[in-house]
């Protein structure tokens, strides 16, 4: 049995120093109402990164030597819960170990015959939830708006521009190559889009794409690019805040223009989340993604790295955008 335990806490950004490497030759064994699992696939988020620091959030932050968790599509290879079958498999957060013992409680089965396995870390998990749920439950859109949204080509940021697209919006991706932009319109039926390494002036851009105006900003990235994004936001804006993957590793309070004069002045709404925060709206929202992608209006890309032993590697690449679409690793 491999693990792979949080060995100290990152100072900026992670390196694979910060994990280490347990194997133990044991056979796990399990009682009354327990399972047996097998890992299949692994997620890897920019979010685990708040958790690696010692500090408040909304989760509590990863312990020092224990397992690092993440969500894990896993095999039941023997069970004494009447539950679950030996065969099934199940999605959850669960250890970074190739094996382990699980009372079942927080899994959910899923059906790698209505699609596959690692989509249900994606676009049927909580990537497709989060942008689902982030841009209707506060975006709030109407067909005809503006949206913009920062690290499109990421797991959630593809999901939201096509969902935005069957919404009938417009929509203008931010990403970090000419690749990912074409990606973005060919792909995804983006409308356009901005690169952020090549474009020396994000407001221009966005004065140009956009010259109505944004209605809708969905952030996951903070720092500059949201900053440029400001500077364009409409009336009555909503301003919908992921994730802030640019600032995670940041040593000192990154500095950042003054929201409050752009959400005053615009009478806009500028509101952070959790997607936990919309449980009791999950089964509808996967029924609807479901639907979605059965009929072919929503599509999605996988980043798959091979090998448990390249988990904390693929982790880091995400700060370097090396992923297009969802980052998971196949055991």
């Amino acid at each position: 049995m491999k693990t792979i335990l949080l060995n100290n806490r990152p100072q900026g950004k992670p390196t694979t120093s910060n994990f280490e490497f347990v194997t133990e030759d044991t056979e796990l064994t399990i009682k009354d109402g327990e399972i047996l699992l097998e890992a299949a696939y692994v997620s890897v988020d920019p979010y685990l990164r708040g958790r690696m620091s010692d500090a408040k959030s909304y989760v509590p932050p990863f312990q020092l030597n224990e397992p690092v968790q993440s969500g894990v599509i896993a095999k039941v290879t023997a069970t004494k819960n009447d539950n679950f079958k030996e065969g099934d498999y199940v999605s959850g957060l669960l250890n970074w170990q190739t094996q382990q013992v699980s009372n079942g409680d927080g899994l959910n089965k899923v059906d790698g015959t209505k699609a596959p396995l690692s989509a249900f870390l994606g676009i049927l998990g909580m990537t497709g939830l989060t942008a689902y749920l982030g841009l209707n439950e506060i975006g709030k859109p109407k067909a005809g708006e503006t949206i913009v949204v920062s690290g499109a080509a990421g797991a959630v940021g593809s999901v939201v521009g096509q969902i935005a697209k069957i919404l009938g919006l417009n929509v203008i991706g931010i990403a970090g190559t000419d690749e990912k932009i074409d990606m973005l319109k060919s792909k995804f039926g983006f409308d356009a889009g901005i690169n952020y390494n090549t474009n020396k002036d994000i407001n221009a851009e966005i004065k140009k794409l956009a010259p109505n105006g944004v209605d809708i900003y969905f952030d996951n990235v903070g720092g500059p690019i949201s900053d440029a994004v400001l500077f364009n936001i409409n009336r009555f804006a909503r301003i919908i805040i992921c994730g802030a993957i640019s600032v995670y590793n940041e040593t000192e309070t990154p500095k950042s223009v003054s929201v409050q004069p752009f959400l005053v002045k615009n009478s806009a709404l500028m509101q952070g989340f959790i997607v936990s925060n919309y449980a009791d709206k999950f089964p509808g929202a996967i029924k609807q993604l479901s639907e979605w992608l059965a009929e072919e209006k929503l599509t999605y890309t996988e980043t798959i790295v091979n090998g448990f032993e390249n988990i904390p590697t693929a982790f880091i690449d995400l700060f370097e955008g090396k992923n297009k679409g969802k980052m998971i690793v196949k055991i």
